[in-house]
């Protein structure tokens, strides 16, 4: 279990040179991908059935990286929730359509599972004097899960929802431009979500981005994160003009492919850890 005391050792990582820290991720993510081999078969699944064109060989470097950035995210957050906005302001660069955020358009930003997810947040956040909204997901450690929610809600005028407030308060802010930052790109459960193709295979996938941006009458716009060598490039991109339609599923359907392409640039950031492919349609075989 994850103690206070692993947090406030955590914190303290945080004021460790930059490349310290990276360096210390790196040996720590290859340790977790040889300590913890279940996760490390979901990894190696996930990228079997999505890059099947690639070689063992190349499977399993893109495997060890994952793990890396993994850790090496996960490290990160030691110096986001905890070091001075200027430290943060040196480390992660913003761009793209930032402006455009500032109009008074109620907007759903599409920030998909890359391992600096985190950052994409406290940058816009920290950085823009607009309402924010997220969905926060309960961790399963009550030490993290207060750690996680704080560092959150450490910048700006935030608001977390929980699973468990349902749909219309979301809304509601949605309609008052309180910006929603949105990651529907995860297995939820066949309850709650429909089929359609990821990297080719079914995959049980939320339709919560048409959905919200059909009822609070919102343009969707993806915001992008990327871990470099001197921290991370976090990217607004321009609203998507189509989107949402009057089909949730066609619009599940694009917002899948348009993520593929996203992941194509970085494949090893992406959050394979997850058992993206869980649920399965009636009939097909178990993937893990």
């Amino acid at each position: 279990m994850f103690s206070n005391f692993g947090l406030w050792v955590l914190r303290g990582l945080g004021y460790l040179p930059l490349s310290w820290l990276r360096a210390l991720g790196e040996g720590l993510g290859a340790l977790l991908m040889v300590v913890i081999p279940s996760r490390r078969r979901v990894v190696q699944t996930n990228l079997r059935v999505c890059f099947p064109h690639l070689s063992d060989a190349e499977h399993d470097a893109l495997t060890r990286q994952t793990f890396v950035y993994f850790a090496q995210a996960w490290l990160d957050r030691s110096w986001l929730w905890h070091r001075s906005a200027a430290c943060i302001q040196s480390r992660v660069q913003l761009s793209g359509e930032v402006a455009a955020l500032s109009d008074a358009t109620p907007t759903v930003l599409f920030a998909p599972h890359f391992m600096g997810l985190d950052v994409g947040w406290s940058a816009l956040t920290m950085s823009l004097p607009l309402r924010f909204t997220t969905i926060f997901t309960p961790q399963s450690n009550a030490a993290v899960d207060a750690w996680v929610a704080k560092g959150r809600q450490r910048f700006g005028n935030v608001r977390l929802f929980r699973r468990e407030d349902g749909v219309k308060p979301i809304i509601a802010a949605l309609r008052k431009n309180e910006l929603l930052y949105l990651l529907p790109d995860m297995n939820f459960g066949p309850s709650e979500s429909i089929f359609v193709p990821f990297y080719g295979e079914p995959a049980a996938t939320v339709p919560s981005l048409s959905r919200f941006a059909k009822l609070g009458r919102a343009r969707v716009m993806p915001v992008i994160t990327r871990m470099t060598d001197t921290g991370y490039e976090v990217v607004v991109y321009s609203a998507w003009n189509d989107f949402p339609t009057d089909d949730a599923e066609a619009d599940t359907d694009t917002m899948n492919q348009r993520l593929e392409v996203f992941i194509n640039t970085m494949p090893a950031q992406y959050f394979w850890v997850h058992k993206r492919f869980k649920t399965r349609p009636p009939g097909a075989p178990e993937l893990y």
